[in-house]
């Protein structure tokens, strides 16, 4: 394993078992979905200034055969490992802002550490937007820890839906075609195709979540026919994907598996709408 790879895993295994102290310290199962939503807040944060405007570069040596997938896995153990974990840490245990400022300081001496070991690098980005975007990201928090305390209903509860469903949507979208290679997208807005296709599957796996919402919120009395209408389009969106020369499928199981993923994935959707609007589990003895 690469010198890279362990100080990526390591931080990923710290973050794994800080998020595993603060449930068994809370005994509430609503920490995990306040870590999910938090995650899906990052995934949209990092859509905008890492897919699209490139803001710096990770180094884990994780993925060989792509530099820029490889950067992608340095961006989620990032963005849905250390920093939600953290968020979670921070609500759940109702840190005040003295311990706040201190775990800012410590990510920033944690991101200058990995710039001077050189396996992670700024494009334009610099340490002080880290520790601007976190005075906001970890009161967000607390917020929607306070959100999920409660049943939800209306906007809330679709957008509380939306950070929660949109990790797993986008995860499983990626994680294959960095590591199996059955897919990419050709749009010509960047040089390399593994950017037009981490870009293009932030726009796909977010315009996916929307839908998922939005019919697992009709109240329809034949529930199978969602589950239908749900494979059809993602099988139709990929089918006009290829006739227009985005999409590049490479593997027979390609279609199946984003068809066979959608009805998973609304599966999934409905599940967490009914925790929402019930409101968290009780606390285990």
């Amino acid at each position: 394993m690469d010198f890279n790879s362990y100080w990526y895993l390591g931080l990923g295994i710290l973050s794994i078992l800080l998020l595993i102290y603060v449930c068994i310290k809370t005994r509430s199962s609503r920490n995990l979905l306040l870590f999910v939503t938090m995650v899906g807040l990052g995934y949209i944060i990092e859509a905008v200034i890492y897919n699209f405007a490139h803001s710096y570069h990770y180094y884990p040596k994780l993925i060989k055969h792509d530099s820029f997938y490889d950067s992608n896995m340095g961006a989620i153990a990032s963005n849905a490992l250390t920093l939600p974990a953290i968020a979670t840490h921070i609500a759940a245990l109702r840190k005040n802002w003295t311990t706040i400022f201190l775990l800012i300081g410590l990510i920033a001496g944690i991101e200058w550490t990995f710039l001077k070991l050189n396996i992670y690098s700024h494009n334009w980005w610099k340490i002080g937007f880290t520790s601007l975007g976190l005075l906001v990201y970890f009161p967000l928090a607390k917020v929607f820890h306070q959100l999920l305390s409660n049943p939800l209903n209306g906007f809330l509860h679709s957008l509380l839906l939306f950070l929660i469903v949109g990790p797993f949507s986008g995860s499983f979208h990626i994680i294959p075609i960095m590591f199996l290679s059955n897919r990419y997208y050709e749009l010509g807005w960047f040089a390399h195709h593994s950017q037009d296709t981490t870009a293009f599957s932030a726009i796909f796996y977010l315009s996916a979540s929307l839908f998922y919402i939005w019919i697992a919120k009709r109240h329809w009395k034949l529930r199978w026919l969602k589950y239908v209408l749900t494979s059809l389009l993602i099988y139709c969106v990929n089918i006009l994907l290829q006739k227009a020369g985005i999409l590049h499928s490479l593997v027979w199981w390609d279609l199946w598996y984003y068809v066979i993923l959608s009805v998973i994935l609304l599966k999934l959707t409905l599940f967490f709408s009914k925790i929402l609007s019930n409101g968290p589990p009780p606390k285990k003895a």
